[in-house]
């Protein structure tokens, strides 16, 4: 399959809400001015298996965005092709299957049956779909295992607190085995530890099971500490499109620029966003240690180590500030795909100019 042509394509994307007692007649007559545009022709493209983060603060549109892509909102102009589909065509049939075998949601407000254990919350999706108890029961025994409560399975959600009740949401999108999560605001209402802790759990599964997730959030560190891509919104319309990097080092606007103005560079940077090409000679240059370095490279060796590209530039600072010059940077399989120096990181870190 060519990993270029996007999973997720959408175009033009406009969402009026009207009035209760504007009449169709006003509405033809006046589309422009008859009813509050939250959604304000919207374009982006999701590739399988990334995680794309809509961010943006309350009245951006990007919950409605986010609800028009599995059509539990109509759009008003515009379209949402989905893995060749076009989403708004689904007659209700073809809808149903769609919600229940492509794209699964998992809620802020986790959205459990309180009178149901873990186990039949986690296989509910599969029931729906007409799974046998048996498989289902074990599918929804193996997701609860994935985030942490495999030993939970009869328990009861109000015996649970607010960030393991979340875990089952991620749990029960996992065993439907759907192939975008759509994620809104999901985290927000945890304390910030327990986020933290959902954070990494989401980045280990994606690592994993390569889901295409589209994740909604309010928060600027969260979204670049998630995002493989970010799309940035202010009411209802898409101000900046791009990676982590992107819109630390060439803000579009001072909107932007405000926002990224106190990010923690350190802890939202991945050595994989700063990696460069290797020379010839540095790829012969090198030992292998792991994922994480042992020993710092100073600058009187030659040697360096290797670090995972999914390793955060915090985890990285006591590396380079014992002298190290440079590091090795690998992907999942361990294959280095480029090097990352103390000058680059040291560069990342600082704050650039102003947009003018």
């Amino acid at each position: 399959m060519n990993s270029e042509v996007p999973f997720i394509k959408v175009e033009h994307l406009t969402k009026i809400f009207y009035p209760a007692k504007s009449t169709s007649v006003l509405r033809r007559k006046s589309p422009q001015h008859a009813g509050f545009k939250a959604v304000n022709d919207v374009s982006f493209e999701v590739k399988r298996g990334e995680i794309f983060v809509i961010m943006g603060l309350s009245g951006s549109g990007k919950s409605t965005i986010i609800r028009m892509l599995n059509r539990l909102i109509d759009t008003t102009e515009g379209s949402i092709v989905i893995d060749g589909k076009d989403v708004g065509a689904l007659d209700p049939a073809g809808l149903r299957s769609f919600r229940n075998e492509t794209i699964n949601m998992v809620f802020q407000h986790f959205g459990l049956f309180p009178h149901q254990s873990l186990l039949d919350n986690v296989a509910f999706g599969l029931k729906v779909r007409g799974v046998d108890k048996q498989s289902r029961e074990a599918k929804a025994t193996e997701a609860l295992r994935l985030v942490g409560l495999g030993d939970r399975t009869h328990a009861m959600p109000d015996q649970l607190s607010g960030g393991m009740r979340q875990r089952v949401g991620l749990a029960r999108a996992l065993a439907t085995d759907a192939e975008i999560l759509l994620m809104d605001e999901p985290f927000s209402a945890l304390d910030p530890l327990i986020r933290q802790d959902m954070q990494q759990l989401l980045i280990e599964l994606q690592r994993n099971f390569k889901k295409t997730i589209v994740f909604v959030t309010h928060d600027l560190d969260e979204a670049m500490y998630l995002g493989d891509q970010i799309m940035v919104m202010k009411e209802g319309r898409q101000i900046q499109r791009g990676t982590a990097l992107d819109l630390l080092e060439t803000p579009a606007d001072p909107y932007i620029e405000k926002f990224v103005a106190e990010v923690n560079r350190s802890k939202v940077l991945h050595a994989g966003m700063l990696a460069e090409p290797l020379a010839g000679a540095d790829h012969e240059d090198g030992c292998r240690t792991g994922v994480r370095p042992v020993s710092a490279t100073t600058n009187g060796s030659s040697r360096v180590e290797h670090v995972n590209g999914a390793t955060i530039i915090a985890d990285l600072l006591p590396v380079f500030a014992a002298g190290c010059d440079r590091l090795h940077i690998t992907d999942e399989q361990g294959l280095v795909i480029g090097q990352l120096t103390a000058n680059k990181v040291f560069a990342a870190l600082s704050p650039k100019e102003s947009v003018k």
